[in-house]
């Protein structure tokens, strides 16, 4: 399992101070929302190619914490 911490970033003058993936402008709920509309991770990978892998399921593991 991907120890999200060491991903996850927030930044308060970044996005809103959202969590945001290794300090870039992507967002969580970016990656949320392009699962949710159906994206699969590799449709995620090919269109943002500064993203990995791990990035997407350190998205999903802080989403899933903070939901519990």
């Amino acid at each position: 399992m991907v120890d999200y911490k060491l991903i996850i970033t927030i930044e308060p003058g970044k996005r809103g101070g959202k969590p945001c993936i290794r300090g870039m402008r992507i967002t969580v709920g970016d990656i949320l929302g392009w699962s949710a509309s159906g994206m699969t991770i590799q449709d995620i990978l090919n269109d943002f190619t500064e993203l990995t892998e791990e990035d997407i399921y350190a998205a999903l593991s802080y989403a899933a914490e903070r939901e519990n």
